[in-house]
């Protein structure tokens, strides 16, 4: 209860001391709240029923929808101040951020931000190009509780360049088209801010093939900060030795690259027999893999990597870091997370529900989707200053770690609790409807 108290205070304190501002804060926390009750999805109208019913909130649909499209509130300070909140965000002296991109389908064709982008996980049955939002953003990985956990820190929409050159009303903020910015370019602003809210900890950012490339390590290390960079190795590219120590009297500058020792796939067979079992926390549970590490060179980041080598029976996977001082089993263990950022995806778009919504505004669905990123955040930290484990709800063989939904489960018996609503002298005297609380108890 008082977890949750303290968590909301802080995010109030960056709204201004105004009247207007006092109510922002006021509505801004409650809102919050009312996207984590696993009850409905958060939708706008959803929310507001929520806000009405549940917490007794005395504001009627217009002053809330205005509230909902306001370009007011300062998210930037928001998350900042959120990210400080966070227990021990270090993971053995490094902080883990992974970046990534999803796609969040809509049906308005007038929905800002969305265009016809191409989804690489489309099924059979599914549109390759469907009308959606593509979302960048980049999540920190964290052991809570016994189990790795993604907590977003920061999003932004991208852009198509061809829809901006077009004028699309989709790709408008108040009329005026946005910027074009690539993936990697956002990726980048938003990893050094984290890094400059953070500047006593090194960042390793654990990423996908596609974004583990030279595109995002070389301006990452133009920045003032200090990056890692951790990601699988493509299959076709090739290795080379590290380079000789050059003799005193040998004339023209030293090599940089050794000898050619072939690609990825080329020295699978060789590697494997080279192979040695390895003890490492992976997916939830002790397991024991095949792996064999070696420093070697990659001409497409110009610098020396740690590779490791994972083989299975009959297929195997290459990983590597720029951070050498990292042992084979952190980078098996480390890449085995990210895979958190994808279930948590899952999580932001069906639980939460922000797939869902069909706002229109530019400014109305940049603060949803802030809302639905910022509850999910907000629920693991929860999980995290907790003393005791959340018990898992639905057992499933194999698997003792709580789940998102036990979480907010416990939040919703928090902030509906009479001791919890106390805590708020300003709110407005309760009009519960008593079933549909009931009935939300039953849903959590």
């Amino acid at each position: 209860m008082f977890i949750l108290r303290d968590l909301l205070r802080a995010l109030q304190a960056p709204f201004s001391d105004s009247r207007l501002g006092r109510e922002r804060a006021h509505w801004f926390a409650f809102t919050l709240l009312a996207v984590i009750l696993p009850f409905t999805s958060s939708m706008t109208s959803n929310l507001l029923r929520s806000l009405q019913t549940l917490f007794g909130l005395d504001l009627n649909s217009r002053r809330f929808y205005t509230f909902m499209a306001s370009n007011k509130l300062p998210w930037d300070r928001l998350w900042m101040v959120l990210w400080k909140q966070i227990p021990d965000p270090a993971v053995e002296g490094r902080l883990l951020v992974a970046p990534d991109d999803s796609i969040n389908n809509k049906t308005g064709r007038k929905i800002f931000g969305c265009s016809f982008f191409h989804d690489h996980t489309a099924k059979l049955n599914q549109p390759t190009y469907p009308w959606s939002q593509n979302i960048v953003s980049i999540g920190l990985l964290k052991m809570i509780k016994g189990r790795w956990c993604c907590l977003p820190l920061a999003f932004r929409f991208y852009f198509m360049k061809k829809d901006i050159e077009a004028q699309s009303l989709t790709a408008k903020i108040a009329g005026v088209p946005v910027t074009f910015r690539s993936k990697m370019a956002q990726a980048v602003v938003m990893l050094c801010s984290v890094a400059e809210q953070f500047s006593q900890l090194p960042v390793l950012v654990v990423t996908d093939s596609w974004f583990g490339n030279d595109g995002l390590l070389r301006p990452l290390n133009a920045s003032a900060y200090a990056f890692e960079l951790l990601s699988r190795l493509r299959a076709n590219v090739t290795l080379y030795d590290l380079p000789p120590q050059a003799s005193i009297r040998q004339r023209g500058r030293p090599r940089k690259y050794g000898t050619r020792l072939g690609s990825a796939s080329e020295l699978a067979a060789s590697r494997k027999t080279q192979a040695k079992m390895r003890s490492v926390f992976l997916y939830g549970k002790q397991r024991e893999v095949l792996a064999y590490d070696e420093v070697v060179m990659l001409k497409n980041l110009r610098c020396p990597v740690r590779l490791v080598w994972v083989f299975r029976k009959t297929r195997w996977v290459a990983f590597f870091s720029t951070g050498l001082t990292l042992s084979a089993q952190q980078v098996i263990e480390y890449y085995g997370a990210r895979w958190k950022i994808e279930s948590g995806f899952k999580e932001i778009k069906q639980e939460i529900g922000s797939a869902k919504s069909q706002t229109r505004n530019a400014h109305a669905v940049i603060n949803h989707l802030n809302f639905c990123m910022m509850a999910t955040t907000i629920t693991g930290i929860y999980a995290d200053r907790i003393k005791a484990d959340p018990q898992r709800r639905h057992v499933v063989k194999g698997r003792t770690s709580f789940a998102f939904s036990d979480v907010r489960r416990l939040i919703a018996d928090a902030a509906l609790s009479e001791d919890f609503l106390r805590l708020w002298p300003d709110r407005e005297k309760c009009r519960q409807n008593t079933f549909v609380s009931l009935l939300l108890r039953m849903v959590a």
